[in-house]
């Protein structure tokens, strides 16, 4: 009785085991067979990375981004979320992220990724007032801020 008894606990671990996996595969299989999102293609002629290499990695370089300018002053256009969003707003909407079709907001959907950049940031690009149409870009859309160095410990200019 005593093997009968261990042979049923085995039973139901192995069962259990089983209930498990099929828990943890059921959602890759949901969105396995989902057709992946159709994206406008951006106005530029081409990303500033390659891709492949944006699809893996625009959130690092986005957070980066990020920290330079809020932490050290410094800021730059190239991996900016301006400029992305500059050139992947829709035609339609004009925004990355006013319909479930945007650039942002269909890949971030297809993927359960949850958008929390529109907390702070515009989903449209900002065009620069009349007033300001002729003028040089900003220190701040050159990416030589006077406050660098004094948030690095130096002197302003």
């Amino acid at each position: 009785m005593n093997g009968m008894a261990s042979l049923g606990k085995w039973l139901k671990l192995a069962l259990l085991a089983g209930a498990a996996a099929l828990t943890a595969v059921a959602p890759h299989q949901a969105t396995a067979g989902s057709a992946k999102p159709m994206l406008e293609r951006g106005k530029g002629e081409q990303c500033v990375e390659d891709t492949q290499f944006m699809r893996r990695n625009h959130m690092d370089l986005l957070k980066h981004h990020r920290n330079e300018t809020m932490r050290q002053g410094i800021r730059t256009t190239k991996h900016s979320l301006k400029g992305c969003v500059d050139c992947h707003a829709s035609t339609k909407t004009g925004s990355v992220a006013a319909s479930k079709d945007d650039f942002c907001a269909a890949c971030h959907s297809y993927a359960a990724v949850k958008l929390d950049c529109w907390d702070c940031h515009a989903t449209k690009p900002k065009k620069r007032p009349a007033t300001l149409a002729g003028m040089p870009p900003a220190a701040s859309e050159t990416g030589t801020s006077p406050m660098a160095p004094a948030l690095a410990g130096g002197k302003t200019q």
